[in-house]
């Protein structure tokens, strides 16, 4: 069964949600690229990385992302292909696209944990955007000794075009320009992460936009978020939804869109893939939806 024919009265409700609500709170998770084609396994991660998958019997991406290099020109080479392919090349399907097409007229924000930058690319204001576990285009010093990041598109770029025999030329290799230690991913995978200048302001304007919109009727659209951190989106949506009885929670995921009973009246849950709901309400298709016929 399809999602329509599965959630046709909760995919109209959040569209008519969507349509009235003051204010849209996005908090996307892995799901929502997923669901755009950006799969860390399969086809896609066999296509880019057959020799390392040859080398060391890789199954995906982000487990060979942890590995061990014995070399930094060997560690690039993997990298740089993997930010290449998941930062600076768009998804295949736009799904991105479709949800900024549904709030681009909207009072939005974006709270999301993915790295992927995809929501810039698809032409959501970078203003209204909080990456809070970094971001795969940027740089940061491994110690940390400076809580400064550093746009890495150029290298990354010819770490891709000029690596053979899976390592990059060791001069692309990058190192802190203040201390001389190797650089790092600006990525949330432990306590040296570095918040920078541009994570603060952008914290600080996510607050700010809580703090507008206190007590409005503002919609929580939880897109694709699952158990790995549920206390950045989700706990902190259920929260704010209990507090605000003019609020309406909503979650679409494949899997995860159970709803606390304390707010579940004011809730939406869409079991479904988020591109095939998107698709069902983007402003092309707002005519009333058909209820499924049987069978």
């Amino acid at each position: 069964m399809n999602s329509t024919n599965a959630n046709w009265k909760d995919i109209a409700r959040l569209r008519e949600t969507i349509q009235t609500a003051e204010a849209i709170i996005i908090g996307a998770g892995a799901g929502l690229s997923t669901s755009a084609g950006f799969s860390y396994s399969g086809r896609r991660f066999k296509e880019n990385f057959p020799d390392f998958i040859a080398k060391y019997g890789f199954s995906d991406m982000y487990s060979a992302g942890f590995y061990p290099y014995e070399t930094l020109e060997e560690h690039w080479a993997y990298w740089s292909r993997y930010i290449f392919i998941n930062r600076y090349q768009n998804p295949p399907k736009p799904v991105y696209q479709n949800l900024f097409h549904l709030v681009q007229s909207k009072d939005y924000f974006v709270l999301t944990t993915n790295v992927d930058h995809c929501f810039q690319k698809a032409g959501f204001d970078k203003q209204r955007l909080f990456y809070t576990q970094g971001d795969y285009g940027l740089w940061q010093c491994s110690k940390p000794c400076h809580n400064r990041t550093y746009d890495n598109e150029t290298v990354v770029k010819r770490m891709v075009r000029e690596q053979k025999a899976m390592r990059v030329p060791s001069e692309l290799v990058p190192y802190c320009p203040l201390c001389g230690a190797p650089m790092s991913m600006n990525l949330r995978a432990d306590s040296t992460f570095v918040e920078d200048a541009g994570w603060d302001k952008a914290a600080n304007r996510y607050q700010n936009f809580l703090r507008q919109h206190k007590g409005q009727h503002i919609l929580y659209l939880e897109l694709g978020v699952g158990e790995n951190t549920p206390g950045i989106i989700k706990y902190p949506f259920w929260n704010m939804t209990h507090q605000n009885a003019n609020a309406t929670y909503a979650c679409v995921n494949l899997s995860e869109a159970d709803i606390p009973a304390e707010i579940k009246p004011q809730s939406i849950g869409v079991y479904g893939d988020i591109g095939d709901v998107l698709r069902e309400i983007v402003p092309q298709r707002q005519t009333p939806l058909r209820r499924p016929t049987a069978g």
